[in-house]
């Protein structure tokens, strides 16, 4: 069960988007609160950001993830320097399944997107230009690359062991050689990484 803090100076969408989380087994939303400074991070694993015009995080590292409903790209650049380890950024307008889905994704540590808002934070290689691993002290093995581009779809650890039959145990393994190799220490990291290498096909 996923513990969700609805964080936004707007009542009314607090109230409707608890009405939209609290259907769902694996979320319980634990509080509402009007600014994060409020929200209470020994009760929350996910917060979602609404009608916020900026977020500034600075009072050192937040133990809960961030899922974001901005409109506006500007608004959540702050986010990619925060002390936030996990975050997601999808529309105001997003539906009921895609808030859900958002919330489960970054609950599980993952890095969550809509195209449209984070598009131009991925820099895709040009034709001519390095696949990556040139790029790399250490190459990645295949099965390193397979890892990372399940990793990059959204899979937890158990999915990306039983898609390539192999052990979580092993999955692990691999995520640690990943990121010594990348040069990372999360999930977000390596995946934005992976982006900006070219090692991850969207």
């Amino acid at each position: 069960m996923i513990r969700v803090t609805i964080v936004s100076p707007n009542h009314a969408l607090r109230v409707g988007l608890r009405e939209m989380l609290n259907g769902h087994s694996k979320i319980n939303v634990v509080g509402e609160a009007v600014n994060l400074e409020s929200v209470d991070e020994n009760e929350t694993e996910v917060v979602v950001l609404a009608s916020v015009s900026s977020v500034s995080l600075q009072n050192g590292k937040k133990e809960y993830a961030i899922l974001f409903l901005a409109d506006d790209v500007d608004s959540v650049r702050s986010l990619l320097n925060s002390k936030v380890q996990t975050w997601g950024v999808l529309s105001a307008e997003a539906t009921e399944d895609e808030l859900v889905a958002g919330v489960l994704a970054v609950g599980e540590g993952l890095w969550v997107g809509a195209p449209g808002l984070v598009g131009e934070w991925m820099r895709f290689p040009r034709a001519g230009e390095s696949s990556g691993d040139d790029s790399l002290i250490e190459p990645l093995t295949a099965r390193e690359k397979e890892v990372l581009q399940l990793m990059a779809q959204g899979l937890a650890n158990k999915q990306i062991a039983l898609a390539l039959g192999i052990s979580e145990h092993t999955v692990k393994f691999h995520l640690s050689s990943l990121y010594a190799k990348l040069g990372v220490s999360s999930r977000t990291e390596a995946v934005r990484r992976g982006i900006e290498l070219g090692l991850i096909s969207l």
